[in-house]
């Protein structure tokens, strides 16, 4: 008889954040260097918020950016096992265009080394995350 193993449910929400620019404009991402990684700003839901105010909490935390929220966009999925007690997760994670409506990048918190605004099509390669380009590409 196969044993099952746990699976939890995880849900997140962020945001592509757009500005008028060349050609397609710009989008800001958000960057580690170890292990390097750039990704879009998202996050987890704090008790009680909705997934759109959780999108734009997080991306606010995550750029320094002061952001209006847009339309919702679309969801990617991803499964992964949590390291620390092996749980499989799936998990998703749904985007809201935004915009910008103040603040600075510079102010972005510390769970990224830089985060700054790409031209869109430069975004597109240089997103870690394939499924994260699609999300842009939407916007």
């Amino acid at each position: 008889m196969r044993r099952t193993q746990p699976v939890e449910h995880l849900v997140s929400a962020g945001g592509v954040l757009l500005r008028a620019g060349e050609n397609r404009g710009e989008v800001v991402l958000c960057g580690r260097s170890q292990p390097q990684i750039w990704s879009l700003p998202k996050g987890t839901p704090e008790r009680g918020e909705t997934r759109a105010q959780t999108a734009v909490r997080e991306v606010g935390e995550e750029t320094g950016l002061e952001v209006k929220l847009g339309c919702f966009i679309g969801c990617i999925e991803y499964w992964f096992v949590r390291p620390t007690d092996g749980v499989r997760c799936h998990k998703s994670v749904l985007f809201y265009l935004m915009s910008a409506t103040g603040g600075d990048t510079s102010r972005h918190d510390y769970e990224f080394d830089e985060v700054r605004w790409f031209p869109v099509t430069e975004a597109l390669t240089t997103l870690t995350y394939k499924n994260e380009a699609k999300i842009v590409e939407k916007g």
